[in-house]
Order: C-alpha cells, then sequence, then structure tokens
C-alpha cells in the first residue's frame, strides 16, 4: 500500500492547494495567512530530497502516515497485548480512502495527524507507567501539532478529560507537570504568535471567520459532510468505527478508564462540532481528518475488549466479521481508486471529478509561456491564489507570476521579482469570469484580450480561462489593509459580497480621478 501511495504521488497532477503550500515552502515566514508553517516545513523536507517535483512535495505525508500506523500499532499493543488488535489498528487506516490513498496528498491535515497521535501515544505512555515525564512529551507533541493546523485545538477536551475524569485528577492538578507541558506547546507555537502579534492577527482573524459565521440552515451541506464521511472513511468502516468508538466511551466513562476517555473523546467532539458546522457551512473534505486515527485505534481496542465485559458470543463473532468486512472491502476500493486515477484514461462523473477538477494545468502553463513569448511580456498576473500557485508550480522562477489581488495571503514573502515587472509588459491569466472583475476599474491598466484556453482531463473540459496583455499599470505588492487589493476572499462563504469589492473599487476610482 506504501508503494502504491509512492506511485499516485509522482504520476497525479498536484492540486492548486498543493502547489499553494509549495509556494509556501519558498518563503522565510514564520507564519501564513491560512496556517501555521508546519506544511511549508513537511514541503520543504520532501523536495530537499526529490527536487520541485510532485513526489518531492507529497513524500513527507506518506512518511506521516507510516508514522501514525507505527504510532497506533504501539497504542493498542500497550492497552491489549493482542496482536489482531494490533493488526486491525494497522489496517484500518489502510481501508480508509483518507489514508490509504490520500495521505499522498499533502495538506496542513496530513502534517497534523502523526503529531495528535504521537500526543496521544505520550499519554497512553504516561497511563502505563505513571511516569509524569510523558506529560512534557505530550506537550511538546501538542505544540508540534499547533503548528500544522489550528483545529488541533479540539484535542484539548480530550486531554482535559483524560487529565480531571479519573481518580488520579487530584494527583495531576497539584502537579508541576501538565502545567509544563502546557507551556511547551505554547512555547514551540510562538512562530505563529509571533507572526499574528506582527500582522494584526490575521491568522486568527481569517479562521474565526468560519467559525462564527452565521448561515441558514441547509441539508445540502450536512448531506456533503456525512457523505464525505462515509465516501473517505467507508461505507462499512465508519459505522464499524462509530459503533467502537461510542463502546469506547461508554467503558471508558463508566469505569474512568483513562485511555478509553482520551480516544473516544478525541473522536466524540471535534465530530459533533463538524456535525453542527455541517448544518450551516460546507464542511472542507479534509477538516476532520485528524480525528478517525484516534477512532481506529479505540475499535480496536474495544473488538478485543468484547470477550472481556460478558458480550454474547454471537454478537462478539458479529463485530469482529463487520470489522473484517469493513478492511477487506475499504482496502478494495481503495486500489480500485487509484487503479482509475493511475491506470485508466477514463472519466466517470464529469467536471465534477475532485482530481480531475484541479488537473491539466500543463496546457494551461504552455499557452501562458507562448504568449509570453508572443507579445514580450516579463511576468504574469492572475486574480485567484489557484492559478497563481499553478503558473507558479510551473514556471518555478523562470518567469514572475504575481496574484495582484488578496494580498493579504502575502505577507512578508519575497520580492517576486519586481525588475522584471515595473514599467514592464505582463500578461494576465485569469479563470472566467473572475477576468471580469470590477477590481480593474480602480487600476490604470490597458488590457487586450489575447485567447481562451480550456483547461481539460480526460476530455472534459473543467475550466476557461482568458489571456491578456497588460500595458500601463505595475501591481502594488504591499497595499493598505483597507484596499480591495489587500482582502483576502472569505472562505465561509462570500460575507464580502462582489458589489461591496465594486462598490471600494469605484470610490478608489473616482478618487484617482479626482
Amino acid at each position: 500500500m506504501t508503494a502504491m501511495r509512492l506511485v499516485y504521488a509522482g504520476v497525479t497532477d498536484l492540486r492548486t492547494d498543493e502547489a499553494y503550500y509549495w509556494t509556501w515552502s519558498k518563503e522565510n515566514v514564520l507564519s501564513f495567512l491560512d496556517h501555521p508553517p508546519m506544511i511549508a516545513w513537511f514541503i520543504r523536507f520532501g523536495t530537499a530530497i526529490f527536487g520541485d517535483t510532485n513526489l518531492g512535495v507529497r513524500f513527507a505525508g506518506i512518511l506521516a502516515m507510516l508514522v501514525t500506523q507505527l504510532l497506533l500499532a504501539d497504542i493498542v499493543r500497550r492497552v491489549t497485548h493482542d496482536t489482531r488488535a494490533i493488526v486491525l489498528a494497522v489496517l484500518m487506516p489502510e481501508a480508509a480512502l483518507y489514508y490509504g490513498l490520500l495521505m499522498a496528498k499533502v495538506s496542513p491535515d496530513t502534517a497534523l495527524i502523526p503529531f495528535a497521535v504521537a500526543m496521544m501515544w505520550a499519554l497512553v505512555r504516561l497511563a502505563e507507567s505513571g511516569n509524569s515525564r510523558w506529560w512534557l512529551a505530550a506537550g511538546a507533541f501538542a505544540g508540534l501539532a499547533l503548528l500544522s493546523k489550528f483545529t488541533a485545538l479540539m484535542l484539548v477536551p480530550a486531554v482535559a478529560a483524560f487529565m480531571l475524569v479519573p481518580k488520579w485528577r487530584t494527583r495531576w492538578i497539584a502537579s508541576p507537570y501538565p502545567w509544563a507541558a502546557a507551556l511547551i506547546a505554547i512555547l514551540l507555537f510562538t512562530p505563529v504568535l509571533i507572526w499574528n502579534a506582527e500582522h494584526d492577527w490575521a491568522s486568527f482573524r481569517f479562521q474565526l471567520v468560519r467559525a462564527t459565521a452565521n448561515h441558514e440552515w441547509s441539508w445540502r451541506t450536512l448531506g456533503d459532510f456525512i457523505g464525505i464521511q462515509f465516501g473517505l472513511v467507508g461505507f462499512i468502516l465508519l459505522p464499524v468505527v462509530l459503533s467502537g468508538v461510542s463502546l469506547s466511551a461508554w467503558l471508558g466513562y463508566r469505569r474512568r478508564d483513562a485511555v478509553g476517555i482520551l480516544l473516544s473523546t478525541a473522536v466524540i467532539v471535534p465530530f459533533a462540532y463538524f456535525f453542527w458546522k455541517s448544518l450551516t457551512l460546507r464542511v472542507g473534505d479534509t477538516w476532520p481528518m485528524f480525528i478517525w486515527p484516534a477512532g481506529f485505534a479505540a475499535t480496536a481496542i474495544s473488538i478485543v475488549m468484547l470477550p472481556r465485559e460478558g458480550i454474547p458470543a454471537w454478537m462478539i463473532n458479529s463485530t469482529i466479521g463487520w470489522a473484517k468486512t469493513a478492511i477487506a472491502s475499504g482496502i478494495i476500493f481503495v486500489v480500485l481508486v487509484f487503479s482509475y486515477y493511475v491506470g485508466t484514461p477514463w472519466n466517470f462523473i464529469g467536471r465534477m471529478d475532485p482530481v480531475g477538477a484541479e488537473a491539466g494545468y500543463a496546457h494551461l502553463g504552455d499557452r501562458t509561456e507562448a504568449e509570453l513569448q508572443k507579445v514580450g511580456a516579463t511576468w504574469v498576473a492572475t486574480t485567484d491564489y489557484r492559478t497563481y500557485s499553478m503558473l507558479r508550480w510551473y514556471f518555478k522562477g523562470r518567469v514572475p507570476v504575481l496574484q495582484i489581488n488578496e494580498r493579504g495571503r502575502f505577507m512578508g514573502f519575497g520580492d517576486p521579482g519586481m525588475n522584471s515587472i515595473r514599467g514592464r509588459v505582463g500578461l494576465y491569466v485569469g479563470r472566467q469570469p473572475d477576468d471580469k472583475s470590477a477590481l480593474w476599474a480602480s487600476t490604470t491598466a490597458v488590457r487586450e484580450p489575447l485567447e481562451s484556453v480550456e483547461r481539460s482531463w480526460r476530455g472534459t473540459v473543467m475550466d476557461t480561462y482568458a489571456l491578456e496583455k497588460l500595458t500601463g499599470w505595475t501591481p502594488e505588492l504591499s497595499p493598505p489593509a483597507d484596499s480591495p487589493f489587500y482582502r483576502w476572499r472569505v472562505l465561509a462563504g462570500d460575507l464580502e459580497p462582489q458589489s461591496r469589492i465594486a462598490e471600494l473599487a469605484n470610490t478608489l476610482h473616482l478618487a484617482q480621478n479626482n
């Protein structure tokens, strides 16, 4: 399965977010608007070995999968001392598309997962040995998890329940070790705090938009969330894991068992939050990705514990049978998906294909390069971070690529090559209808249409792009925070409607004319 992921990582096109994170790995900043810096460090590690290749960008995620499996195996081994449970814990991630294949798709979640599991592993070692120093290791892994993604904070209730619900709570409240662990986590998180203090707490405000956004209830977004979990965890495996987590919570809280409390709460609290948010907001595909490894461990432990609870033999056999069926069918499904993307020429679901929807940028890059030479342009402008990222990946420093809007995404980034931009002819590449943005009204740019380019995957047109010659204007790298060129697009829905952007653009245009 690891070899399969390596092949997948090497031959499938980078998705736009992966290219975006790759651009981060080329910058020397403490943190970023969207996420903490760990994903950039992961990519820098992989590309240091394999260069700026698909495999180089994705390599650290594949290692993260192996580390996660080893940690899950050791957690289950220490609790159960049962080989069958260890095998279940190792194979369940392989049977879930989330991990069996998509750990090869690098994202902040693939960086978060091994550190989150390592934190829980350290706490299991603490429960097993009673050695207070394991708190310090847990604190270090927690800090690294926070450096990966802010959603690591959703594991705090699990750690608090682990510390306070069992009978040992008096010991730990009075002990300096848990508080030292928290201090270690905060110290490791310092780069993000420093960057935010220097940039008006931009990351926190950016992420709070999604956490506090109010939208109308939607059965569609709820259905999307549930459907994605069934598809990416497994149509059989998801019910098996939810059952195992429920049993782990019931036994753990009834007996005040620290490990059962930790693992079950690490799943239940984040899952409940995402379920609640899905009533009004589309939950991202990867957002819940960090919670299920704890569920795999809890399920493997619960299945082994069934005979010790006096459960009837028929129920035990049925549970084990469903677990085996979930693993076998899940691995077959993962292999089939791999074969579809790597070994077939077909597109069964058209523009809805999640991989195909972000593939085919090489043709756009080729046409962009041809037009650059034809019109004598020295730089490329875009108006969305996806096109920016893919073109920067395509040119790899040969031509300056600049996203002229949402400049708040690029705080602290290096000079993209302003000597090749200032006063020179540029080439605008924009996804239609983004090329009709009202922002252009606030510039002096003269735009000359050149051609339209279709981006296709396996015979299906995914997007159309406008290519235009730009003259008479030089974009600003660091516009003021109240400029429409600074504002980032709100991810929790269009909370900043286009009409408002148009109003701001017209205001600036009038001010320039006056």
